[in-house]
């Protein structure tokens, strides 16, 4: 159990993002403050709204909350203001639909007492009740981008990144200066605290089914796509700039070799057919390569990612350097065309004129048509 804390200086907000949650939001107050309670914790529970149109403020009050507007739209506008609204040494951020267990604080607070800057919740290891979460969620977003957090950013103590309940030193957290007003302020808030080097530790929390009637503001493919829109920006040179760049020089150095003509390694052969994909891969490689640029200005445009990194790439992308890239592009494609034509015309000529079959093509068509 944590141990009560002896002080008039409030150490725990408990904070509810709210938009139009009448149906639940009383009985996440109430629990959030029964538990401050019977931990002997000195703390206050803080609803965000973001402009309910239910009656919501009224019911948080009644329930003994602390009501106060969120003039930004957005899961992590209403976040993003009561964090700085905030009056307690630690927060505590969970959601108000009745689908976390905000009744049982005490691991979260425990390891905040003990240093930790972050502590997530894990859903997966506390138990997720029968339809308290779809199974494309799951199965294939939460795992996947929660790879992806651990792999980009060495969040390897990190299993449930997009857990919604999630406490953490409060002054620590505002010297990040997180910005996103969507959900994928979710994703920001770990990747920001792992790239600082903050202390992250999970305990286990408990998912259950929402008690709302109407359908959750989270929407599957706009906020899944926000998240890895986000994990993108924030790591374009692992995930985008070397694979495009390697893509970019196998597919030239395929294309450069086969341009002379056939190539065979031991019993496999290597022509026309394979020149595509090596071209394909130089496409790919290519465009790769252009949107992890174009990240990059975006995450600098957005204020998302820092002055030096995209300062570095700035240099390298500009009007003369693009056209100049494009012009040598051009001038090399015409170059690889004329020799590929000069190299493969004779050869395919031989090998009609000696009766040789020089394909799939040829294979397909009687002997007579070779000619």
């Amino acid at each position: 159990m944590a141990q009560p804390v002896v002080s008039n200086e409030v150490e725990v907000t408990v904070l509810l993002p709210c938009l139009n949650e009448a149906e639940t939001l009383e009985v996440c107050v109430t629990k959030a403050l029964r538990a401050l309670d019977e931990l002997g914790v000195v703390g206050e529970v803080l609803v965000s709204d973001n402009g309910s149109t239910d009656g919501s403020q009224e019911i948080a009050t009644r329930a003994g909350a602390r009501v106060v507007h969120a003039p930004i739209r957005g899961y992590g506008g209403a976040l993003l203001n009561g964090i700085d609204q905030a009056r307690g040494r630690y927060v505590i951020m969970g959601d108000a639909d009745d689908s976390y267990d905000l009744s049982n604080l005490e691991p979260f607070i425990r390891e905040l007492r003990a240093g930790h800057d972050l502590v997530m919740g894990n859903r997966f290891r506390g138990g997720i009740a029968p339809g308290a979460m779809p199974p494309l969620h799951r199965y294939l977003g939460n795992p996947v981008l929660s790879w992806l957090g651990r792999r980009l950013f060495g969040l390897r103590n990190v299993g449930d990144f997009h857990c919604g309940i999630r406490g953490f030193n409060r002054d620590r957290i505002r010297e990040l200066h997180l910005c996103m007003p969507g959900m994928e302020f979710a994703s920001e808030l770990v990747v920001r605290a792992a790239l600082n080097n903050y202390d992250i530790v999970e305990v286990p929390t408990t998912l259950q089914p929402d008690g709302r009637s109407r359908p959750p503001h989270l929407r599957t493919w706009r906020d899944g796509w926000r998240h890895l829109r986000f994990l993108l920006v924030f790591a374009p040179r692992k995930t985008l700039i070397w694979p495009g760049m390697i893509m970019l020089v196998l597919g030239l150095l395929g294309t450069t070799a086969l341009s002379f003509g056939q190539i065979k390694i031991g019993a496999v052969g290597f022509d026309i057919s394979t020149m595509v994909y090596t071209c394909l891969a130089m496409l790919v490689g290519a465009q790769l390569l252009l949107f992890g640029v174009f990240a990059m200005i975006y995450g600098h445009t957005e204020g998302i990612t820092d002055q030096k990194q995209f300062q570095r790439w700035a240099r390298l992308v500009r009007f003369e350097t693009c056209t100049a890239a494009g012009l040598v592009l051009v001038l090399v494609g015409l170059l690889g065309t004329i020799v590929a034509v000069s190299a493969w015309g004779p050869a395919a000529s031989a090998r009609r004129t000696s009766g040789t079959r020089c394909g799939w093509c040829c294979r397909r068509r009687p002997p007579s048509a070779w000619a």
